[in-house]
């Protein structure tokens, strides 16, 4: 078995899956956020991942991100497709829309973002010039466009370091440094993916406007309405993608 998804807020089970095979595995940096499920997606042998567990209860900046990463690894994942729920700060970024981004830039500052941050490591500097995997990019952006999905095919992701939501200020911070839309979960698990040499890409669902983006203030049902909406999106490319991985 070779792809995974990972399930972000609002994915923590998989339409369409079917469960064949649980993994629990110990990893030398402990637990994974959730027990590794092994089926099918359609005809595509997959494994799904809910990163912050399930039922949801793990914040982004307490997840183990080298447990996930390494377990999968352990599995012999080579591709991985992430789901993200996000904030949209480019004015095309509405609630619901799906963005398939082409770059990071990690505002993160207490997390475990390495497998090399022990004394007997050795330095692993990773090319990261293009964080996202442009094949599996280019596999999304042409099933997302055959499902005439609302979505963008091109953002820059502010990930920040959470829980809480963003300051209209820093927002504004972000979009002079260019960037798109913000969430709080794809660093540092996109740079360890390319640390242990899987691919992996993003799909991204935008579930509020980004604070000051709006003139009102970002309340937690209206993300929920967004993720119910989004989801069946989110769903409907996935299954539509799993075979062509």
């Amino acid at each position: 078995m070779e792809i995974a998804i990972i399930g972000g807020t609002g994915l923590s089970e998989l339409s369409g899956f079917s469960l064949e095979e649980s993994h629990n595995i110990d990893t030398p940096y402990g637990g994974t956020s959730s027990p590794i499920l092994a089926g099918h997606l359609k005809q595509t042998p997959v494994c799904f991942l809910a990163r912050h567990g399930n039922p949801h209860r793990i914040p982004p900046h307490r997840i183990n991100y080298r447990a996930n990463i390494w377990a999968l690894k352990s599995l012999g994942i080579k591709k991985i497709v992430a789901v993200n729920a996000v904030g949209g700060i480019a004015a095309h970024m509405g609630p619901a829309h799906i963005n398939i981004p082409n770059q990071i830039v990690d505002y993160t500052y207490r997390r475990n973002g390495s497998f090399c941050d022990d004394e007997s490591a050795m330095p692993m500097h990773i090319d990261f010039t293009y964080p996202f995997d442009e094949c599996i990019r280019n596999i999304l952006i042409a099933k997302a466009e055959k499902l005439q999905l609302d979505f963008s095919s091109d953002g820059v992701y502010a990930c920040s370091e959470g829980p809480r939501l963003e300051t209209a200020a820093e927002i504004n911070r972000f979009e002079k440094d260019g960037c798109d839309l913000v969430g709080m979960t794809a660093m540092p698990e996109a740079a360890l993916a390319r640390e242990k040499e899987i691919t992996y890409a993003s799909i991204c669902l935008v579930v509020n406007k980004a604070a000051g983006k709006s003139d009102s203030v970002i309340t937690m049902k209206e993300i929920e309405q967004a993720l119910k909406a989004g989801m069946r999106s989110v769903h409907a490319l996935l299954s539509e993608v799993a075979s062509d991985l």
